[in-house]
């Protein structure tokens, strides 16, 4: 079975791109190789999109220092209603029931986010919130136990049982840790990572500090992960890219992991910062969270 590959639109203001279905009509042709995939238009294209928006987040890295003050909407609050009329605020996540909480990566902050979060609101998400941790982050693990206090406070506020989170780079990596460690799955019902190194990435041989030793290939922390996770209940989409410079191999950026039942969506020619900002990324973002997308094991080669 064949991952399903969106198609490459490189920026913001390109046109819309839907997701293809999880078995496509044909087999996708054989993707190009070394120096040929690297100077190919799309990878061009995709590259100076990612100087061009990196420039852009520079400039608003300053405005999201701050962390989000969360203001629910009480006209999606399900209240003390009985468990089968909660039921029906989880049916229809585009009408903006689920809260969405988006996690951002390494030494970064909510200002990254900026376009997705403006895009899931326009696609019907009304609760939309971020989560800034801290740039002394010491492990994944802390950070995960940090984010499932702070989405205990969101299901308080809110009323809800369980929210939706999306996270970028080592954000989806502390969220998976999340639902498949410290039983994150009761209060998260479906994950969506972007760019996230699930196998590990060698440029994390580069630094010695403890955090990024955990990212290195092999590591305790992802034999950790790689260990049986039988009850893990929260939906896991992987999206990630064959551009990503941050995530070495580029098949890292996957999730395989048998109890998970992980969905792999391949996105041709996008850089590690733009994932959040392409809107094809964006559209398959938000039919994931609607429940438009359903898990499916894929056994296609992974980019190398």
């Amino acid at each position: 079975m064949h991952e399903p590959v969106l198609p490459s639109a490189p920026a913001w203001h390109a046109p819309g791109a839907g997701a293809r279905s999880d078995v496509p009509a044909t087999p996708p042709p054989a993707r190009r190789t070394g120096l040929r995939r690297l100077v190919s238009p799309a990878a061009l294209t995709g590259s100076l999109t990612e100087l061009a928006w990196v420039g852009a987040h520079t400039l608003l890295y300053p405005l999201g220092t701050r962390t989000e003050r969360l203001r629910p909407d009480g006209s999606y609050r399900p209240g003390e209603q009985p468990a089968a009329v909660r039921a029906l605020f989880a049916a229809d996540p585009l009408a903006a029931r689920i809260p969405v909480v988006l996690v951002h990566g390494l030494i970064d902050n909510r200002s990254v986010f900026t376009v997705m979060r403006r895009g899931l609101r326009r696609r019907g998400f009304a609760q939309v919130c971020t989560w800034n941790y801290s740039p002394l982050l010491r492990d994944v693990e802390s950070a995960a136990e940090a984010l499932g206090q702070h989405i205990e406070e969101i299901c308080r506020a809110t009323g809800h049982d369980r929210v939706h989170v999306v996270g970028h780079s080592l954000g989806g990596l502390v969220a998976r840790y999340l639902v498949q460690r410290l039983g994150g799955d009761a209060r998260v019902e479906s994950l969506v990572t972007l760019g996230t190194p699930h196998g590990g990435s060698r440029w994390a041989h580069v630094l010695p500090t403890r955090l990024v030793r955990q990212l290195r290939p092999g590591s305790a922390l992802f034999q950790e992960l790689a260990a049986p996770a039988p009850e893990c209940r929260t939906r896991v989409t992987a999206v990630y890219s064959d551009l990503d410079q941050m995530v070495v191999p580029s098949s890292a950026g996957r999730c395989d992991h048998p109890d998970l039942q992980a969905r792999n969506v391949l996105v041709p020619g996008v850089g590690h910062m733009s994932l959040p900002i392409h809107r094809g990324v964006v559209d398959e973002v938000a039919a994931t969270l609607a429940g438009l997308r359903t898990p499916a094991v894929d056994t296609s080669a992974a980019a190398a």
